[in-house]
């Protein structure tokens, strides 16, 4: 008699909990990956992560950086204290409500942010796949990630 190849649930269940360690591993992989990047620029990654939010085109205030990286004002108080003694923002008041003071992204910092959304786009863990793996992958956790994540829990 021949066994069938259809999964069981016991199976799938199996396979998906393999997937998801997987998963994990290799976001782990990312993200080690990434912070090495990050420290080689002179940034934390809650530094970097401030930074990488901040638009160099648009002057934002504490407040909306606060709420953008889901933070206390006062944690955003010590990251642009950080920012603006690395030299990579300046704070300066803002047009629209001169009570209020607005991050500004100096020259040095675009060149900073630059080099910082590089490091996040490194991909060396990749390049092992062919472009059809690759074309798959993506697919696959586009498929995945459409699947209940709130838009900004994949941002960095």
């Amino acid at each position: 008699m021949a066994h069938s190849t259809v999964p069981t649930a016991r199976d799938r269940a199996g396979l998906a909990g393999e997937t998801m360690r997987r998963i994990l591993h290799v976001a782990a992989a990312m993200r080690h990956h990434q912070d090495e990047g990050i420290a080689a620029l002179g940034l934390t990654p809650a530094v970097a992560r401030a930074l990488h939010q901040l638009d160099p085109d648009r002057p934002l205030p504490a407040r909306d950086l606060a709420e953008q990286l889901g933070c206390d004002r006062s944690n955003v108080t010590g990251l642009a204290d950080k920012l603006e003694q690395a030299g990579l923002v300046e704070r300066r008041t803002d047009p629209a409500d001169r009570r209020q003071k607005a991050l500004v992204v100096t020259g040095r910092g675009r060149q900073v942010r630059d080099r910082l959304r590089q490091v996040m786009s490194d991909s060396r863990l990749l390049d092992g796949l062919s472009t059809d793996e690759l074309a798959t992958l993506r697919n696959l956790v586009l498929k995945v990630s459409d699947g209940g994540c709130p838009q900004e829990c994949g941002q960095v």
